[in-house]
C-alpha cells in the first residue's frame, strides 16, 4: 500500500497578471485554484498513473474540506485529522518573466494532534511505501522526522523524505528508502554554497555512507542526478516555456516511483520523471500527461556508475 502525509497541506491559488504594481488593483487575466501541499500533489501525480494511494496529514476549516472533497473527487482515499483553524492559501503569481511565491505558514497543530497523526503512521501496514514531504505548521517540531523514520524502520516502510530540514541528516541512520534533495538543500545540509557537479556526487555520496538507500538530486532546469550504493545515472531536462515551478518536484519524484511501481527500470523511470517534471513546469497546474511522452523523447541519460566506485 502507498501512503503520502502532509502536514502542511495548502490551497494553491495560480493567477497571471500582465504586471504586479505597487498601489492598485491588479486585475488577473487568469486564476486557477488547486489542492496543494507536496504531498498531495505526490497523491495526485500516482492516481494520474493508475497507482492507488491513501493521503494523510492535518485538514481545517472550509478550505480543509475543500482538500478533502478535491482528492475524494480524484478517486483518491482520505484519512486526515482534522484540526482546529483554516488549512492555508497560497498565491503564486506570473507576471511577465517574473513568477511571485506567496507562501503562508499555516494553522498551529495541538500535541493532542501530533500523537493522533504519529498513531495513524504507527498502524501502516508492514511493507507500505510512505511519502513525507512539504514543509511544516506551526507547533511541530522538525523532530517528528526523526520519529517517523523510527516508525518506518520498525514497520519495514519504505520511507520517502523530501523535507528542507537537518534533520534529516538524523534520519538516515533508519534507512530511509529514498531521499530527494535539490541542489540548494543539499548544500544547506552541509553547510556549502554554489555546489559544483563534482560537489553534489560527493556529497549525495555521503548521504548513501550515512545510511539512505537511495538519493535522488534534482537540479530544475538542469535535470536530476540518481545515487544509489549500486547505480549512477544523471539525465537532462526538457527546455520549454516555464509557467509555473511550483509542483515540478513533486511530479519529478512522483512520476519517478510511481514508473518504477509500474514496472519500468531505473532509466526509463529517470527519464520519465524528468519529463512529467518538465510538463508540469510548462503547465498552470500538475502535468495532464499528455505531452510527456513527446518531452521523453528528448531527455538524454547518462549512465554515471564510475563515480560510485
Amino acid at each position: 500500500m502507498i501512503y503520502t502525509c502532509t502536514l502542511n497541506p495548502a490551497i494553491d491559488l495560480f493567477v497571471d497578471v500582465n504586471a504586479l504594481e505597487p498601489f492598485i488593483v491588479n486585475r488577473t487575466n487568469t486564476e486557477d485554484y488547486q489542492a496543494n501541499g507536496k504531498t498531495i500533489n505526490i497523491s495526485l501525480i500516482l492516481k494520474k498513473m493508475g497507482i492507488e494511494n491513501t493521503a494523510l496529514g492535518f485538514i481545517g476549516g472550509f478550505t480543509g474540506r475543500y482538500i478533502n472533497e478535491e482528492l475524494q473527487d480524484h478517486g483518491i482515499q482520505t484519512d486526515f485529522i482534522e484540526i482546529d483553524g483554516i488549512t492555508r492559501i497560497n498565491t503564486f503569481v506570473r507576471a511577465g518573466e517574473k513568477e511571485y511565491k506567496i507562501v503562508n505558514k499555516g494553522p498551529t497543530i495541538k500535541k493532542d494532534k501530533q500523537q493522533q497523526l504519529i498513531d495513524k503512521l504507527d498502524s501502516i501496514p508492514v511493507g507500505s511505501i510512505l511519502f513525507i514531504s512539504g514543509s511544516l505548521p506551526k507547533g511541530i517540531s522538525d523532530d517528528i522526522y526523526i520519529e517517523i523514520a523510527k516508525i518506518a524502520k520498525e514497520h519495514d516502510l519504505k520511507l520517502i523524505l523530501d523535507i528542507s530540514s537537518r534533520k534529516l541528516l538524523e534520519c538516515l541512520p533508519f534507512s530511509p528508502y529514498l531521499i530527494k534533495p535539490n541542489k540548494e538543500e543539499l548544500g544547506y545540509l552541509f553547510n556549502k554554497e554554489d555546489l559544483l557537479e563534482e560537489d553534489i556526487y560527493y556529497y549525495a555520496k555521503t548521504l548513501l555512507k550515512m545510511g539512505t538507500q537511495n538519493v535522488l538530486v534534482s537540479l530544475g532546469e538542469d535535470g536530476a542526478i540518481f545515487l544509489s550504493n549500486e547505480r549512477c545515472l544523471r539525465v537532462t531536462s526538457p527546455k520549454g516555456i516555464v509557467v509555473n515551478t511550483a509542483c515540478a518536484g513533486d511530479a519529478f519524484l512522483a512520476s519517478f516511483v510511481g514508473k518504477q511501481l509500474s514496472g519500468a527500470s531505473l532509466e526509463e523511470a529517470l527519464t520519465y520523471a524528468s519529463a512529467t517534471g518538465a510538463s508540469t513546469a510548462f503547465s498552470m497546474g500538475l502535468s495532464d500527461f499528455k505531452d510527456v511522452e513527446e518531452l521523453c523523447k528528448v531527455v538524454k541519460l547518462d549512465d554515471l556508475d564510475l563515480i560510485i566506485k
